[in-house]
């Protein structure tokens, strides 16, 4: 065990508490869903160690904290592995790695009076298999983008940078040598030659544990640099995203809502595919303010973005493009597109209005398509509130197409 050497485990000890706190004091208690993850990651690994020192000091307990030690350790790899499912799109293995750290506690516990060669190379069989499924998750390309709802082109936040690259290198560099390690230690227990009484001439199960305790201490410095160095991406990205929400509906605001259009005119061009922008407008706003304050006046629009949000496609885009109005850009859509996403909106509100707000909203609508003249967004927004105008001046809450539609 690396307690042989206790000068080297010290340093070891020392190093992963120090990198535990260290990640946490730095990325804070509030990070993201992937960064806790990853504190949960370094945190494991600080416990595996301490429960390694607390067996070399109560030999009588020395199964137990083993056996608990070797499942932290297994733990940490798998907390990792799930931050990379955040941070790095959805990857095969979840169950196999959810699994990983109870069979390798089961196994490691059960015969750990019976067989020190078959509990080593089961411990270390099972971390270095860890060890290559992430190697494999950090290496593979991103499987292809699943669109979020609200959403019609790349997220910025899941698009290749130079910060991904480096840390996804860093984390690489850490983790293949100790799967490395971990799996030359395996095949050399499962021949019986990490029997001390076999090598006591030969000094090869020093050797290895001196090995590994060295390869350790660099993966705890470049695991830890590569950490820090993701969860600055993800405060990054989280921060432009934020920047292009409206913070009240949670939906793209007027300006990413123009941006993010251009793919989706784009495309339209390029495949020669129809596409609508329908303006969903609420009905008596002022009136909302009046007898329910600003406050229920927010509520309502936040209630409306998220009945947009629930009902639009997947693949189309929302956005809040005004105090009241809102836009929905439907690709691939043909002329019953827009009518069926008002139909279920209308139901949604009619069904949520009166039991989250206390009292019924209405909206009126206008959409237009695609035109082969159309430059940009501007244009198609253009006679899409020429429909919503007509829409209002006939009544309000109902859908208007655009003037001429069937030109």
């Amino acid at each position: 065990m690396l307690f042989d050497n206790p000068t080297l485990f010290n340093v070891l000890l020392v190093q992963a508490l120090a990198a535990a706190l260290l990640l946490l004091a730095l990325s804070g208690w509030r990070s993201g869903p992937a960064t806790r993850w990853a504190q949960a990651c370094m945190g494991a690994n600080a416990i595996g160690w301490l429960l390694i020192e607390a067996s070399a000091n109560q030999p009588e307990l020395a199964r137990g904290l083993q056996t608990l030690a070797m499942v932290s350790f297994s733990a940490s790899l798998s907390a990792l592995w799930w931050a990379l499912q955040l941070w790095l799109l959805r990857r095969r293995g979840r169950w196999l790695m959810a699994a990983a750290p109870v069979l390798l506690g089961l196994g490691y516990g059960i015969h750990f009076h019976d067989s020190v060669s078959f509990r080593l190379a089961w411990s270390q069989a099972w971390l270095g298999l860890q060890c290559l499924m992430l190697a494999l998750s950090l290496t593979l390309p991103r499987p292809p983008q699943e669109l979020r709802p609200d959403m019609s082109t790349p997220d910025p936040e899941l698009q290749p940078s130079s910060t991904s690259l480096r840390w996804r290198a860093l984390l690489l560099s850490a983790i293949v040598p100790i799967g490395l390690i971990c799996l030359l230690r395996a095949t050399l227990a499962a021949a019986g030659l990490q029997d001390a009484r076999s090598l006591a001439n030969l000094h090869l199960a020093g050797a290895a544990n001196s090995l590994l305790g060295l390869t350790v201490h660099w993966s705890l410095t470049a695991g830890l640099l590569g950490l820090v160095l993701a969860w600055r991406g993800e405060a990054e990205a989280e921060l432009a995203r934020l920047a292009q929400t409206d913070s009240l509906t949670g939906l793209a605001d007027a300006r990413a809502f123009a941006a993010r259009s251009i793919g989706l005119i784009s495309m339209a061009r390029r495949h020669q595919e129809p596409l609508a922008l329908v303006l969903l407008d609420l009905d008596h706003l002022k009136a909302i303010n009046a007898s329910h304050g600003t406050e229920g006046g927010d509520r309502a629009l936040a209630l409306f973005g998220s009945c947009i949000q629930a009902q639009m496609r997947l693949g189309d885009l929302a956005g809040r493009i005004g105090p009241e109005e809102f836009g929905v850009l439907m690709a691939r859509c043909d002329a019953q597109g827009p009518e069926a996403l008002d139909a279920r909106l209308r139901t949604a509100l009619a069904q949520r209005a009166p039991a989250e707000l206390g009292f019924e909203l209405a909206y009126s609508g206008g959409w237009a398509k695609l035109r082969h003249g159309d430059r940009d967004i501007e244009d198609l927004k253009r006679r899409a509130e020429t429909a919503l105008y007509e829409a209002k001046r006939g009544g309000r809450a109902h859908l208007q197409a655009e003037p001429g539609l069937q030109d």
